[in-house]
């Protein structure tokens, strides 16, 4: 789970210095108020929300001045530690005793909102939040607090963004509008078999966009054996060629690398195509293409640097294996092909790939879409087993050998079986790769400034305000512990960061009831908890589950099934029926989950759902008339459109 923020030890914890004669600061310049019962806010203002809003300014004001600020009380041993450091180190201070002002009590409230620290002392150095008293001591043992003192106005630039993705665009083109000297720094690894790609990360280069794209092309191959019933007529025989469809796709994707390209030149933020790696305290080194390094520093950082495919780790994977880092530009058709994994990834590229019409297998080592509902997971694979994917239940590949060279070539997979000593061999033109993403973390010296990884997943723990243990360092999207792995989830924490760092806003990204929707042929949209979790936290008891089957009017006249599309929404009993899950599997359940997210922020409850009115013939409408519960029993099969 994310680390909590720093804070200051309480009375008598291990480490603390005994106490001496409090406020006593021998050597330091100490910029105090002139009266012991001053006012840091001056009377203005009549309303609270305008007089806090106006103290939160001075603060910020305050801080934004440079040098060190120390927020203390005057009889807190704490506090005393890290004044009389400050004193050893020659360093002028400015010191707000808390408890000799009148509004000590709402300082140290908007400090929390500032900070997120509660405890005294709360110090800044040169605009960055060291912490509390703990924290200052160890930044000062690792040489960081010195650095701080003396680099004052020596950094290249106030911002450094380390990755050209979603969130670290985000967060650059923001700290840039709020007038801030901005770099970004994003160098794309080649994959093993040699793909790299332009700015704008995974989502844009090769996830979501590319993606999505390849969704479409599938679905519209359905349309076409639909059109039949529906009365189009057309004599050519209809076929797909890859190489028209990825050539479109890789034109748009270019023309996306080169706005974002535009938009960083237009706001003024430095773009440099170069790997950035931490070398010491504020300090990056950035190696481009031909090897040539250069050094910047500057004031905070944010690591935006997300994810790449994992390898399985056997002889030939790296060798003769592609991953979704190579599958959308692939300047070939794959041909039959075996996708490894049973991740969305893995099932949105299989889907696709069959809706082509090429012979696609799934191997699957344990369960479908973890993580997610496992309901929902199963008639996901249910249905693309019905429409031609073939699973491979309960086996690992072992060995990957390449039988012949080509476009593509022939591959000889050998596997066992997870459950047995079971082996298969099986011949695939394509073997792709989608058994989870690794945290890009390792590699950027992030251990030279002393920021904390978790060394099992390479995710970087942080507060509620993206913070790292380093307190300069920030970090959004992917790489972040515990957090949902989306884009729109890194642009909004990406964009709220810059304002917060920049004194724009206090607003947090809100991380709960993320709405997601995995693009299999047949589509999966989810907002809030799978069944599994709700019962694991609200107690199956305390649920009431409402489901149904459906019928797309779209599917009658073109003969598609009836009872396959599913709708279900988890409820909390105890707390006026709220919705605390919402789950779709029908035709375009993104456009649909999006407008019930918005609805579950507000605090969407069952009650609400049955008073809306719905818009008739549409899939959505099916949650305004749901009244089957689970605990019933009761048959949920449609009998009729």
């Amino acid at each position: 789970k994310s680390s909590k923020s720093p804070k200051s030890p309480g009375p008598g914890k291990a480490g603390d210095a005994p106490n001496r004669r409090p406020g006593h600061v021998r050597g330091a310049r100490v910029a105090s108020p002139p009266e012991r019962r001053a006012r840091l806010a001056s009377p203005g203002p009549s309303s609270s929300s305008e007089a806090r809003e106006e103290l939160r300014r001075r603060l910020l004001g305050l801080i934004e001045r440079g040098g060190v600020v120390i927020f203390s009380k005057s009889y807190c041993p704490h506090s005393t530690r890290v004044k009389e450091l400050f004193s050893s180190l020659g360093a002028e201070c400015y010191v707000l005793e808390l408890d000799q002002v009148d509004d000590g009590a709402k300082i140290q409230e908007v400090l929390l909102e500032i900070t997120n620290q509660k405890t005294v002392p709360n110090i800044f150095v040169n605009k960055v939040h060291v912490g509390g008293c703990d924290q200052t001591f160890q930044a000062y043992q690792s040489g960081l607090l010195q650095k701080l003192l003396h680099e004052d106005s020596a950094y290249d630039y106030d911002l450094i963004v380390i990755g050209g993705g979603s969130g670290g665009l985000s967060c650059a083109k923001e700290a840039a509008i709020l007038g801030k000297k901005v770099m970004v720094l994003d160098f794309v690894v080649p994959s093993p078999q040699g793909t790299s790609w332009g700015l704008g990360g995974t989502c844009v280069n090769v996830g979501c966009v590319p993606k999505k794209l390849m969704h479409q092309a599938a679905l519209l191959g359905q349309a076409l054996h639909d059109s039949r019933k529906f009365g189009w007529e057309y004599n050519q025989q209809v076929t797909h060629n890859w190489e028209t469809m990825t050539k479109a796709i890789q034109n748009h994707i270019r023309s996306l690398n080169f706005g974002y390209g535009l938009s960083l030149r237009e706001k003024a933020v430095a773009y440099v195509n170069s790997y950035g790696e931490f070398v010491e305290h504020h300090k990056i080194k950035a190696t481009n293409k031909k090897g040539q390094e250069t050094y910047y520093t500057a004031a905070q950082f944010v690591i935006a640097t997300g994810e790449r495919p994992r390898y399985l780790g056997i002889q030939g994977d790296k060798e003769y294996c592609i991953t979704s880092d190579d599958l959308f530009s692939l300047p070939y058709c794959p041909g039959k092909t075996l996708v490894v994994g049973a991740s969305y990834v893995a099932l949105e590229c299989a889907g696709f790939l069959a809706g082509f019409g090429l012979d696609v297998t799934v191997m699957v080592r344990s369960i479908l879409l973890r993580g997610f509902d496992q309901e929902m997971a199963e008639k996901v694979g249910s249905y693309m087993e019905q429409h031609g994917v073939r699973f491979l239940w309960k086996f690992i590949p072992v060995m990957v050998q390449q039988l012949e060279k080509g476009s593509p070539g022939k591959l000889k997979v050998l596997a066992k079986s997870t459950e047995g000593t079971e082996t298969i061999e099986e011949v695939y033109n394509t073997v792709l790769l989608a058994i989870g993403r690794d945290s890009c973390t390792r590699k950027i010296g992030l251990e030279k400034i002393g920021v904390k990884i978790n060394e099992k997943s390479g995710k970087i723990p942080v507060n509620d305000v993206e913070q790292t243990s380093v307190p300069y360092v920030y970090a959004v999207g992917d790489i972040l512990e515990g957090k949902p792995e989306l884009t729109p989830v890194a642009i909004q924490s990406g964009k709220l960061l810059a304002r917060r760092l920049f004194g724009a806003s206090l607003e947090k990204c809100d991380y709960i009831n993320v709405p997601t929707t995995v693009f299999t042929p047949l589509e999966y949209g989810c907002c809030g908890l799978s069944e599994e979790k709700a019962i694991e936290v609200y107690k199956k008891e305390n649920l009431e589950i409402y489901h149904t089957l459906f019928w797309p009017l779209e599917w009658t006249v073109a003969g598609r099934e009836n009872n396959t599309c599913y709708a279900k929404i988890i409820c909390n009993k105890f707390d006026h029926d709220r919705v605390i899950g919402f789950h779709i599997l029908g035709p375009n359940a993104g456009e649909v989950t999006q407008g019930f997210a918005a609805a579950m922020k507000c605090g969407l409850t069952k009650q609400l759902l049955d008073d809306t009115i719905g818009i008739h013939p549409t899939c959505g409408e099916v949650f305004t008339t749901l009244e089957i519960t689970k605990s019933s029993g009761l048959d949920i099969t449609q009998k009729g459109c």
